[in-house]
């Protein structure tokens, strides 16, 4: 895959009122800009392939536009679930990986908002590679069409919780749900899109004002600072406090639901001790708590807990009247957590990007 012309327009990028402005300033009819926008959302990877544009036009658009392509790179389909784990490159060699994952009300797919992660979790295996770029609402609608190209099957649910923190890339995240949910693109609500994020919390704010509808995911991972930012750099900006502060706005301002993500790690943060405290900081609030046996990623020395302590654990969150549910593991034997794919594909080829 070629680099794009860098004086080349994102067109897929665009919304279609902002299609439909180029369009007029060309002096086209409007009903071609949205024609166009129709392929570019049905997942056409070329201007050659929009079969009821004149050949004239679908040149004169190459000229000027380009269409973002995810390329697989690398496919694992589990065969315990059916969960497939993409790796795909992008134009310029970045690495990005998604999810599909198969549910009795359909399929779900986990997107990549960023090529790596400035977080520097330390039990994300994304977060141990660093960060390169940002994605562009593009690349991001792009996975998911290669997805559904290559599986056959419509994905009714997305997940923002592959590589990278999807508010750190703010603007382009914003633009991404806008063209998703669009009448005339895929037309996926927001009410089936989940965002998750490890806990900025003036874009939190910032979110919740929006009043999307979007599902809020938080990796909380501990119940307090002393874990917290042991294990995850941010709550060294924003402590538990302020996050959980963010996160009662967002629910009440959105009244939408605050999903905690909570990786259960041996030893770590799956005491009864830390699910007291925790159970004690999220009443009255609007959420759950979903709770994750820690991926065993190489390097991290983390061990998930015991399936004892998982059944504690959740059971003193019951008590306290806090939803819990334990998450179901999907794609085990595919490496389905983002990052390892990724991070073996370019240890084995031997490659580095430089940032």
């Amino acid at each position: 895959m070629e680099k794009h012309d860098a004086l080349k327009i994102d067109i897929k990028s665009l919304t279609l009122q902002e299609l439909q402005e180029a369009f007029r300033a060309e002096g086209l009819p409007a009903f071609r800009s949205k024609q166009v926008y129709q392929w570019l959302h049905r997942g056409a990877v070329s201007f050659d392939d929009m079969s009821n544009i004149s050949k004239e036009l679908r040149s004169s658009l190459n000229k000027k536009y380009y269409i973002s392509v995810a390329s697989i790179e690398k496919k694992r389909v589990s065969m315990y679930d059916n969960t497939v784990k993409y790796l795909f490159r992008l134009h310029d060699g970045q690495y990005v990986e998604s999810v599909l994952m198969e549910y009795h009300h359909g399929y779900s797919i986990c997107i990549s908002t960023q090529a790596g992660c400035k977080m520097g979790c330390t039990f994300c295996a994304t977060g141990q590679g660093g960060w390169f770029r940002d994605l562009t609402p593009s690349e991001m609608l792009a996975q998911i069409q290669a997805a559904q190209q290559d599986s056959g099957h419509r994905v009714s649910n997305i997940v923002l919780m592959g590589m990278g923190e999807p508010l750190d890339n703010y603007e382009n995240v914003l633009r991404f749900l806008e063209l998703v949910s669009s009448d005339e693109g895929m037309n996926i609500g927001a009410r089936h899109i989940s965002l998750s994020t490890c806990g900025l919390v003036d874009k939190i704010y910032d979110l919740a004002d929006k009043k999307l509808q979007v599902t809020l995911s938080v990796s909380l991972h501990a119940p307090n600072d002393q874990i917290r930012s042991r294990t995850m750099p941010v709550n060294r900006k924003w402590n538990v406090e302020a996050l959980l502060k963010a996160c009662r706005y967002y629910a009440e301002t959105t009244h939408r639901r605050i999903s905690f993500e909570y990786a259960m790690i041996r030893g770590v943060n799956d005491t009864d001790a830390c699910a007291q405290e925790l159970a004690q900081k999220l009443k009255g609030m609007l959420c759950h708590v979903n709770l994750i046996p820690v991926n065993d990623v190489t390097g991290a020395h983390y061990h998930k807990s015991t399936r004892e302590r998982l059944q504690r654990f959740s059971h003193i969150l019951e008590e306290k009247g806090i939803p819990v549910t334990v998450r179901r593991t999907l794609g085990a034997d595919i490496e389905a957590s983002c990052g390892q794919l990724r991070g073996k594909h370019q240890k084995e080829a031997g490659q580095t990007i430089e940032k």
